[in-house]
């Protein structure tokens, strides 16, 4: 079983299932296709499929001109919500969401709910790889159990199971899909072997660790080194802003160091799906162990205190200029959670909007990539607001504008010019009288 399944994968023959097709499942998927798979992505969204279908991108860094040739014109893939048709594939691709619930524990009801939906219909000799962000232990005791339970079938015999952590980096100049090495690890070697050869058709660099939960692990530690190095400069910034010392300037001129120095740079607070995210998952599961994660937990809190940093360091800057944040017309700048996306999970940008209106203010929002909010499910109020055009920042409309999100194609010490008050969080504009840093 695990040499014919190998041979079918050797020859491109074996037909890939991709479920989810969002930042991760959407990208993964055309690189299947474009080296000659026959692929299938799975989405319960309708609206995507349907886009999809027409050639269309509903990912702004993903060129509608790629979904058309391989979906379309050439039918390399098809997609459908049809989750029947897993029974076809031979290897099937997990790439669904795991957020945080209310109480920022773990939330994995997408995993368990795709993998009751597809255990209906699996059969021998496939290969499952999950490949959502989650605690060390997932795959082995929450995804495989269910797998067996609703297949009746036995995990690393009758089917295989890989965890292998995404690594997306949306519209990262440098770096694709194809680019990145791959962490994997298997639930037993057969199964690793079967993942090895699935994902070193289409990426550069295989990663193989001992286990799923080393390599569930090795994807928070990166994310956890980023989330605990970002909370140390933003809080830097505070400290150096109180020194009046640009930070900015600091990390320019201690990166010139060529060794024992990494960049890392402040800004309104964490966004994207994955590091304001994945280091709970790690401290929540540490917690069974009797294990207090103090400094992730201390990286998260500074974290999630710098959009209250922002809006108090707005507020002082317009008593200086005699105004008052209630009744303020107030400008946010970006809305995507980190520039030159469209990508809105977690962005902090919403947090700054929300205290906003709690404190009186009236808010608009700018952003090319984001022209309407999209609906979230932390600020449904916020759902289908336009953003404002260029021609609609004229001079004196606003008495304070917010950089959130620093774009390149925006032209933000235009901006600042045309604006009483400018707040810059990402330290992008030119000094001015009217440019404050927060």
């Amino acid at each position: 079983m695990q040499e014919s399944l190998i041979e079918l994968l050797r020859n491109r023959e074996a037909k890939v299932g991709i479920i989810g097709l969002g930042y991760v499942g959407l990208p993964i998927l055309l690189e299947f296709a474009r080296v000659g798979f026959p692929v299938i992505g799975f989405d319960v969204d309708g609206d995507k499929i349907s886009q999809l279908l027409k050639g269309d991108s509903y990912i702004r860094h993903i060129e509608p001109s790629r979904v058309k040739d391989l979906l379309v014109d050439n039918l390399k893939a098809d997609v459908t919500i049809e989750f029947s048709r897993v029974s076809d594939c031979d290897a099937l691709l997990i790439c669904v969401p795991t957020p945080l619930n209310q109480h920022r524990d773990p939330e994995l009801s997408f995993i368990t709910r795709t993998a009751e939906t597809i255990s209906a219909y699996m059969r021998k000799g496939q290969l499952i790889s999950l490949e959502s962000t989650t605690y060390p232990g997932t795959t082995e005791d929450v995804l495989v159990p269910i797998l067996e339970k609703g297949a009746k079938l036995t995990a690393g015999t009758d089917f295989f199971v890989v965890y292998s952590p995404e690594r997306e980096d949306p519209n990262n100049a440098e770096f694709a899909t194809s680019s990145i090495p791959k962490v994997i690890g298997g639930i037993n070697q057969e199964s690793l072997e079967i993942g090895i050869v699935l994902y070193s058709s289409i990426i550069c660099e295989m990663v193989p660790v001992s286990s799923c939960r080393a390599a569930e692990a090795t994807k928070l530690m990166e994310n956890i080194f980023r989330c605990v190095n970002i909370a140390l400069v933003n809080e830097l910034k505070t400290v150096f802003s109180a020194m009046d010392i640009n930070i900015w300037e600091v990390i320019r001129a201690a990166k010139t160091k060529p060794f024992g120095y990494m960049a890392f740079y402040p800004g309104p607070g964490l966004g994207g799906h994955c590091i304001p995210i994945d280091p709970f998952y790690l401290s929540w599961k540490a917690k069974e162990y009797g294990i207090s994660t103090k400094f992730i937990e201390l990286a998260g809190e500074i974290n999630t205190n710098m959009p209250n940093y922002v809006i108090h360091q707005t507020m002082l800057a317009l008593n200086e200029n005699k105004m008052t944040l209630r009744d303020s017309r107030v400008l946010l700048i970006g809305l995507a959670y980190k520039k030159n996306v469209d990508d809105i999970r977690e962005s902090p940008a919403f947090v700054l909007w929300d205290e906003l209106l709690k404190h009186g203010s009236l808010v608009d929002y700018f952003d090319p990539y984001c022209p309407v909010v999209k609906d979230t499910r932390e600020f449904p109020h916020l759902a289908g607001i336009a953003s404002r055009t260029i021609d609609d920042i004229a001079d004196g409309v606003y008495d304070a504008a917010i950089i959130a999100t620093d774009h390149d194609q925006v032209d933000h010490d235009q901006i600042a010019r045309k604006v009483k008050v400018l707040i810059d969080t990402r330290g992008v504009c030119e000094d001015a009288e009217n440019v404050y840093r927060a």
